[in-house]
């Protein structure tokens, strides 16, 4: 992933833990988790109404 082992990741965590706190990075993969939620299923609706068409 990205050229990056597993001790970069935790030293990348750490330090964004440091800058932001547990709660805005909590607060920000809860959104980031909701958008790929939505993005899912209209790209799967998209898909349906094709299936359907054709």
């Amino acid at each position: 992933m990205f050229g990056l082992g597993a001790r970069e990741l935790i030293i990348l965590a750490g330090i964004l833990v440091l800058l932001f706190g547990s709660k805005k990075i909590a607060d920000l993969a809860r959104s980031v988790a909701e958008a790929v939620k939505i993005f899912k299923n209209t790209f799967k609706d998209e898909e349906d109404k094709i299936d359907k068409k054709g």
